[in-house]
């Protein structure tokens, strides 16, 4: 009923996002409704077991958007970031230095030995990280996006592929949009999409090159960072090398999600590098400062949905000659 009565009230114009959703060659090749013939009740079991995992645990809301975007950014939405090295090793997805602090991937197998035991081999991995990215944004009281469905799982994981693809957290704007530009991204998505740290938190080695020894003329912390934030981030955080402190993105509002995230980056105070390097660049600056005011939450709703479904859609494998649908998340059958 909870997610119900979120998803009336936050759904967006829903025409004009599935015309959004075929507007690219990729996008053509997905379908919404997609198992209503094989799988019926394939996104009312997604949707149903999420809401019982962000009932238990709100703070996954932000790992499982999360898992959504570090799957995509790497040879596409083909739910690779799930696989287990094969070997037994560490040269997977997963294992990569920008993949070592997700989570939720036992949520991810829960769903999908649900979907299993309703319609065996039917249900891709990488179809269900789209839709549970999707519920837990709404769980989160975000926007809600139509996902076109359709998408085959990849057979190869690799960590050295992962490295060198994500968006790295101490990226400046020239390199991230080139790596968004290689996703069929611009800078309004990378604007856009950098609000999802609206949701979740961040382990002290992925920020903690900002507070010490970044440059001597300023006591070793990042000048574009708040000082005043910056000793506080140095409370928690007392080293490089730590690696067990938390620290939430959206200070004070990282279990919903909301605009509160662009207004800590327009003071000075977003978490990482690529948060404060928005500022520098006249069209994310612009976006960063116009959803700062706070009178703009139907807009990024909006532009959130849309952007969602772009980074959905990239480099998707589809077809009985793509791919596989996999049995277990975390292996090719």
């Amino acid at each position: 009923m909870a997610f119900r009565s979120c998803l009336v009230r936050l759904l967006l114009p829903m025409a004009a996002l599935l015309l959004l959703a075929a507007s690219s060659p990729a996008a053509a090749q997905l379908v919404a409704g997609y198992y209503s013939k094989t799988c019926p009740d394939a996104e009312a079991i997604v949707r149903n077991e999420t809401e019982k995992i962000i009932a238990a645990a709100p703070s996954l809301a932000g790992p499982l958007l999360r898992l959504h975007f570090h799957d995509c950014f790497v040879r596409g939405c083909d739910a690779s970031v799930l696989l287990d090295d094969p070997n037994g090793g560490n040269k997977a997805e997963k294992d990569a230095k920008p993949n070592r602090s997700l989570r939720g991937f036992g949520s991810v197998e829960r769903v999908k030995a649900k979907l299993e035991a309703a319609c065996p081999s039917t249900v891709s991995c990488a179809d269900v990280l789209a839709l549970m990215a999707r519920d837990a944004v709404v769980l989160a009281k975000g926007p809600s996006w139509p996902v076109a469905l359709g998408r085959r799982d990849g057979r190869v994981s690799s960590a050295t592929e992962a490295a060198d693809s994500l968006p790295p957290a101490f990226g400046d704007v020239p390199l991230l949009a080139k790596i968004f530009a290689a996703n069929g991204l611009d800078l309004k998505d990378l604007a856009v999409l950098s609000g999802a740290h609206t949701l979740g938190t961040a382990h002290c080695p992925s920020y903690a090159g900002r507070l010490y020894n970044f440059s001597s003329a300023y006591g070793g912390a990042d000048p574009s960072l708040d000082s005043e934030y910056a000793d506080r981030l140095r409370t928690r955080c007392g080293s490089v090398d730590d690696t067990a402190t938390l620290s939430e993105m959206d200070p004070g509002s990282y279990k919903t999600f909301d605009t509160s995230y662009y207004r800590h980056v327009a003071k000075r105070r977003g978490l990482f590098q690529s948060d404060a390097a928005l500022l520098a660049d006249a069209t994310t600056r612009e976006y960063v400062l116009r959803m700062a005011t706070g009178r703009f939450d139907g807009v990024f709703f909006q532009d959130f949905g849309e952007s969602m479904i772009k980074m959905g859609n990239a480099g998707v494998l589809t077809g009985a000659a793509q791919g596989e649908i996999r049995k277990k998340c975390y292996i090719v059958n």
